[in-house]
């Protein structure tokens, strides 16, 4: 079976269990209007159920039941696309919305507001285990024979993308030139161990002992380190700022509007910031952050912090030197592997 055809047809069981799971809030005689259905990538999973708590006891939640999934930021674009329920949707990648506005699904200016559709943000980190038994300091230590890699599939995670931008941006801005810099990332691709079909399944993959270094989330470092799992993460000097849309989708219920207001307010944000990500609003520095290196000052400024507006061009550029079929990213793995 190709990878598209995996593709297709975990699309297919996804809208098959969504359908499911609307049959059976239907046949609860959830009547009311209210709920809501989220459709989003692993990472928020935690963070979106704590806001969901706190929205409740409002006026304007009280009484919304939820509903929906969670998984790789791009499958679950792609399985709304095709038709499975959702009122609110939280991807890893703008560009997953926009299949969404192409569909008709989402109203275009869903990024319009002041926070241009962002509802979350994070950094690129290097997580290791415990003592950080290899001595890994930074993005060049990846490409060292004696390193194994975890990272997201660019395939189906948008968390991936983010990961292979922050490690061209790093070859970049460290002063190779673009011909070196393609070489970094043949090599960093050569020693990734394992290619996880999403962020969450990557540190799941860590989790079982594979890899020395797993390229994630600041967030997801936090939040690991939360549960108890002995890991440490570096926030290399050079890294990319992770930029997460939520968007309402067209006929959704009007409850949504009221959740997606509370996402981005005070209360909203600071369930993502105890979650380990950085907030998109100001007024919240107070918060102490368990599991961050510094929990009193639990996001640090990078040296050299990169987006994708001012160093890749946006999202339409990035994908079509790096990620478009036969681009940049699919021709160095080949390369990598050797075929």
């Amino acid at each position: 079976m190709t990878t598209l055809q995996r593709r297709l047809a975990a699309v297919v069981a996804l809208v098959t269990s969504a359908a499911l799971l609307g049959a059976c809030a239907s046949a609860s005689g959830d009547a009311s209007g209210n709920q809501l259905s989220v459709v989003g990538f692993a990472v928020p999973e935690s963070a979106n159920k704590a806001i969901a708590a706190k929205f409740n006891t409002t006026e304007a939640g009280k009484g919304t039941t939820f509903s929906g999934s969670y998984g790789a930021s791009g499958d679950q674009s792609r399985k709304v696309e095709a038709g499975a329920k959702a009122d609110y949707v939280h991807f890893s990648l703008e560009d997953d919305v926009t299949r969404l506005v192409k569909s008709g699904q989402v109203a275009a200016s869903w990024n319009a507001g002041a926070h241009k559709g962002i509802v979350s943000e994070s950094v690129v980190v290097l997580v290791v285990p415990k003592g950080n038994p290899k001595n890994v300091k930074g993005w060049d230590d990846l490409v060292r024979e004696d390193i194994d890699v975890i990272t997201a599939d660019p395939d189906s995670s948008g968390s991936a993308r983010w990961n292979i931008l922050a490690a061209f941006g790093h070859a970049l801005a460290s002063g190779r030139s673009e011909k070196e810099s393609h070489a970094f990332l043949k090599s960093l691709f050569a020693n990734v161990k394992q290619w996880a079909g999403s962020g969450r399944e990557a540190t799941e993959a860590f989790d079982n002992k594979i890899g020395d270094v797993l390229i994630s989330y600041e967030n997801e470092a936090i939040l690991a380190r939360q549960k108890g799992k002995g890991y440490e993460y570096i926030v290399p000097d050079t890294t990319l700022l992770i930029e997460n849309p939520g968007a309402v989708l067209m006929g959704a219920n009007p409850k949504a509007k009221a959740w997606l207001d509370f996402v981005l307010g005070k209360e909203g944000q600071s369930e993502f910031v105890k979650s380990g990500f950085r907030p998109v609003i100001d007024g919240l520095d107070d918060i102490e952050v368990r599991g961050a290196n510094d929990p009193a000052n639990p996001f640090p400024a990078p040296k050299n912090l990169l987006t994708i507006a001012d160093d890749f061009g946006g999202w339409d550029a990035a994908n079509t030197k790096f990620f478009d079929d036969g681009a940049l990213v699919q021709q160095l793995r080949k390369e990598a592997a050797g075929r």
